[in-house]
Parts: C-alpha cells; structure tokens; sequence
C-alpha cells in the first residue's frame, strides 16, 4: 500500500543561524543554490519573518542595490541590501532598518536571486521589473523611511501579515 501527500506528516524545525548558516555558506561555495527561511525584521516592508524565502547563490559580482547574505561580525550573518562600494568595503542596510553595517567583500557568500512572499509558488525575481522599482522607489525614501516603517508597524498591528 502507497501513502499519498495527504497521509504524510510534515515536521518543521527551526535550526539557530549559528549553525545553519555555515552550512549554508558551504552549499553556496560548493556551487548550489540554497532557498533559506527568512529570520527578522530588517528587510521589512517588502519581506516578512517567517514568511517569506530567499533563493541565494554564491555571488559572481556584486553592486549597489544587490540584497546579499553578509558576516557583519563573527558568527552575525544579515540578508541587506548593498548601499555602497568602496574598494574592498561593503556598506548595508536592510531596508527595514535606519542604521548602517559594514563588511568586506569577503564576507559576502550570497547574493539573493528571487524571493518567495507571501506564500506564493512563483518567485520574484531581483532582476525583475516588480523588484527593481521597489528598490528604486524604497532605497530613495530612506529620509523618510522612519515614519513609513512606523506607519507599517502600526498597519500590521490592525491588518496581519499576510
């Protein structure tokens, strides 16, 4: 006798960054792609905790705007954004938060190539339309950013995530 889908348990586990996120780094740099859960709040509005996934691949080139998996510090890994390059220094924010980090180009082991939100089977791609306007358009509202962030607090609180 055959079990269906229907007949199977599906467990989930939570693993700490800690050790997940090594792991990760070693399937990048072995050639794979990794599609990783998303933990936290900095690239909010656009993606969710615990809702959303990135596709990550080991990065060819990065730039201005790329949303890339970074060591901000030992064993503190982030999935931000790229503000600036100068020379060998990274510069990131999450879109989401107000304050800067900094890494090395060395630091970087992913590059995020499509999201999952909101539940959906088909990803957005970050060399997409939807996605590029989104960071053209959010990336420039940084002065304001603050009070777009409280209001989508306060948004969340009436209306849920999803």
């Amino acid at each position: 006798m055959t079990q269906s889908a229907t007949d199977i348990e599906i467990k989930k586990k939570e693993i700490d960054n800690k050790y997940l996120i090594p792991e990760i780094i070693s399937m990048l740099n072995a050639g794979h792609t990794v599609t990783l859960g998303l933990r936290g709040f900095s690239m909010r509005p656009f993606l969710e905790d615990k809702r959303d996934k990135a596709v990550l691949r080991k990065p060819q080139s990065i730039k201005v705007g790329d949303a890339v998996l970074a060591e901000v510090a030992p064993k503190r890994y982030v999935l931000h954004r790229i503000i600036a390059i100068d020379g060998d220094n990274i510069t990131l924010r999450g879109d989401g938060n107000l304050a800067n980090e900094t890494c090395r180009k060395s630091d970087i082991y992913g590059y995020a190539e499509e999201f999952y939100r909101k539940g959906r089977t088909k990803p957005d791609s970050t060399s997409g339309r939807k996605w590029l306007i989104y960071s053209y358009i959010w990336t420039r509202l940084y002065p304001i950013r603050r009070y777009l962030l409280f209001a989508y607090r306060i948004y969340l609180r009436v209306f849920g995530t999803k």
